[in-house]
């Protein structure tokens, strides 16, 4: 009967790895975001080990990652400089952020990371851009550089990059209201740069963390096989949303989500 209870048990558990991939799937698609962040502190709820609820999932979101980005892409929201020398930048960071993981603990860092989550969001929120820029053309928009920006894009790639390696993860929670705030990106373009530039930083830290036998390859299949349909479903909704509107409600997920980050801590 206990051994019944244990398998079942841990049925349970695998069925919502799936779950988690769906909800970080789509979010994912939705906010520009690998979802790895969002799956981390759902697996660990669900009660899979340390580092197989932080390393899992960074495998898990590179198929819907890419899914998402295509959608992005065929919509002509891409910027591939940026993407470019984010991931030029950003790879070396990474595998520095995953090799450190063996020297730091993630818990400052941690509290950092919610409290530059939090802080986006209530930028969002608060002090949106799209509603000044709604009426700019697109060529506008794809034009317009701020001053520095290869400057502010290099420093955008290295602190992402090393928080990406050592919480193991893509960085998409901190690139799309990175270049959107430092950039001066439109909101969908960020969100567009940022899914591209994930699916290229996930490759070295999942690398590495497989490496350190960090990574349960069943629980970051179940995760994939929720998240790649609905990190489709994800960007095609975010591509016809008013761009006023999605900033609004990324500033609400933004919020919550640093708040969630801090609370757990």
């Amino acid at each position: 009967m206990g051994a019944f209870a244990l398998a079942k048990g841990g049925q349970l558990q695998h069925f919502g790895a799936f779950l988690v991939g769906i909800a970080a799937g789509f979010l994912g698609g939705l906010f520009g975001k690998g979802g790895s962040a969002i799956a981390t502190p759902l697996l660990s709820f669900l009660g899979f080990p340390g580092f197989i609820a932080v390393a899992s999932p960074l495998p898990a979101t590179i198929p819907g990652t890419l899914i998402a980005s295509r959608q992005y892409w065929r919509s002509g929201l891409i910027d591939w400089q940026i993407v470019w020398w984010s991931s030029a930048i950003g790879i070396p960071a990474t595998i520095l952020g995953s090799l450190l993981t063996k020297f730091t603990g993630a818990r400052p860092l941690l509290i950092l990371t919610g409290i530059m989550v939090f802080g986006f969001g209530l930028s969002f929120l608060f002090s949106p851009r799209e509603r000044y820029s709604e009426g700019s053309s697109p060529d506008h928009e794809a034009g317009s550089r701020p001053a520095f920006w290869r400057m502010r894009l290099a420093l955008i790639a290295i602190a992402v990059g090393i928080i990406s390696g050592l919480l193991a993860n893509a960085g998409g929670f901190l690139l799309a209201p990175a270049y959107a705030r430092f950039l001066r990106q439109p909101i969908k373009k960020s969100f567009a740069c940022s899914l591209a530039s994930s699916a290229v930083l996930a490759l070295p830290g999942t690398i590495v963390h497989a490496y350190l036998g960090h990574i349960s390859w069943a629980v970051a299949g179940l995760v994939a096989l929720g998240s790649v349909p609905f990190s489709y479903l994800g960007a095609r909704i975010a591509i016809r949303t008013k761009a006023s509107r999605l900033e609004r409600v990324y500033g609400l997920v933004l919020t919550a989500l640093g708040a969630f980050f801090l609370y757990q801590l």
